[in-house]
């Protein structure tokens, strides 16, 4: 099984300096943070469910910057209304990654419904320009240098374990500050 922090670490390889990376709740936004934080994030804190259709509205406000919307399974299964959106809406910019780890891990990995609900395939299904269900880390990196030089908006789904990496941190921001750094990085950062 893949790691989820490997997955991570995949993507914010592919980053760059002048793209947006949003992470949903909980230990997908932890782990970012442990990784690599920057003005460029922005953690999602207490909002479970709404991340795409945050991504969606900051993809139509700056359509000259990526975003990479970095979602967990349960949070992009309570949200699936957004996906048919975010299809309609087209935004070329925004590509969605999906860490499936078949469970809400951060309130004590309680399953999920993924392992029977194809989340890729809602997506193909909603129109999304395109979807890819990866298998590795490598894979990853190969879908997102592809999405990459294509117009969105894309939907990347990998599965991963579950291994919560010992005493990681808390997200050391308050909400307002989180909101403010990532304020400063659109206002200051030229899109493109």
């Amino acid at each position: 099984m893949n790691s989820r922090y490997e997955a991570i670490k995949t993507l914010m390889s592919c980053v760059k300096e002048t793209d947006a990376v949003i992470s949903t709740t909980g230990m997908i936004s932890r782990e970012l943070f442990y990784h690599q934080d920057r003005l460029g994030n922005f953690y999602m804190i207490g909002s479970m469910g709404l991340l795409s259709s945050f991504g969606l509205g900051l993809a139509k406000l700056h359509p000259h910057r990526k975003f990479f919307v970095l979602d967990g399974d349960g949070s992009a299964l309570m949200s699936m209304g957004t996906m048919a959106l975010v299809a309609a809406e087209k935004p070329r910019n925004f590509i969605h990654i999906v860490l499936d780890n078949e469970s809400y891990e951060s309130t004590g990995a309680q399953p999920t419904i993924s392992r029977s609900v194809p989340i890729g395939e809602i997506a193909q299904a909603s129109g999304y320009a395109s979807t890819a269900s990866v298998k590795s880390c490598a894979e990853l990196a190969v879908e997102l240098e592809r999405c990459l030089v294509k117009d969105g908006p894309h939907c990347i789904l990998i599965k991963v374990g579950i291994e919560p990496i010992p005493n990681i941190p808390r997200i050391t921001y308050s909400p307002n500050e989180i909101r403010d750094r990532f304020r400063s990085f659109l206002m200051e950062n030229t899109d493109g």
